[in-house]
């Protein structure tokens, strides 16, 4: 029989237990303070960027005394909207024609401003440019797993040149931790299992390297799942 003033011996020491406390700090500062950091760094490099092509006179640091972290991107945001607007309408896009006559002349920055441009029209393009399907795909070799996105269809002469009864899917397959890199690959269509899970659960996955998962989902709607893609597999064989 224990008394009130025995040592629980299964009870954390003070030590421990400022550990424990510690780590689950940080846990909830690190997300948020790498956050507002980031971003406070992006508002701070485009205002240092921005700013010096403004006239003093525009400056808010001429009439109040201070430098106001932000102004850059105020400008920088109206700036490109207005560019924007002018550029959807008549003028606007002879301008733009005109220009990229001038600079298709040039050869060093006729390769620079069309590489340029087909990324920027890549990353900046509207939804139905993004990808469509998180999936699993096996690479590089059978038998190991890895996450895909899906982006289109194959078309055209990729499509037509492979031996393949089916149709080709174009698929991303990501590098962990930088999804931005990774490979481009081509699979028949009944070589890719689409997941249920959304494109972002996917990235999570991908950027935390496996230790992100998305919410499981209930078992029945588990085995749901494998059922359907034990019938795709059986209808495709």
């Amino acid at each position: 029989m224990t008394s009130p003033f025995d040592k629980d011996p299964r009870r954390p020491g003070l030590f421990t237990s400022l550990r424990s406390s510690f780590l689950t700090g940080l846990v909830v500062i690190a997300p948020v303070g790498l956050t507002i950091w980031f971003i406070w760094t992006l508002i701070g490099w485009v205002d240092g960027v921005v700013l010096p092509l403004v006239p003093y006179t525009f400056q808010p640091e001429k009439y109040i005394g201070i430098n106001l972290r932000g102004v850059g991107v105020i400008i920088f945001l109206l700036f490109t909207i207005t560019v924007g607007w002018v550029a959807k309408g008549l003028i606007g896009r002879s301008i733009l024609r005109f220009a990229e006559n001038l600079l298709e002349g040039v050869p060093i920055v006729r390769s620079i401003y069309s590489g340029v441009k087909q990324i920027a029209e890549t990353v900046f393009a509207q939804s139905d440019r993004s990808f469509e399907k998180a999936c699993l795909i096996q690479y590089p070799r059978k038998g190991i797993w890895a996450i895909g996105f899906v982006s289109t269809q194959a078309k055209g002469e990729v499509a037509a040149r492979p031996e393949v009864a089916g149709d080709l899917l174009s698929v991303f397959v990501p590098t962990t931790p930088n999804p931005t890199s990774g490979f481009l690959l081509f699979f028949p269509r009944e070589d890719v299992v689409e997941l249920d899970m959304t494109v972002e659960d996917a990235a999570k996955l991908v950027i935390s390297a496996g230790l992100v998962y998305p919410h499981e989902k209930a078992p029945a709607e588990l085995a749901k799942a494998k059922l359907r893609a034990q019938e795709k597999n059986r209808l495709s064989a």
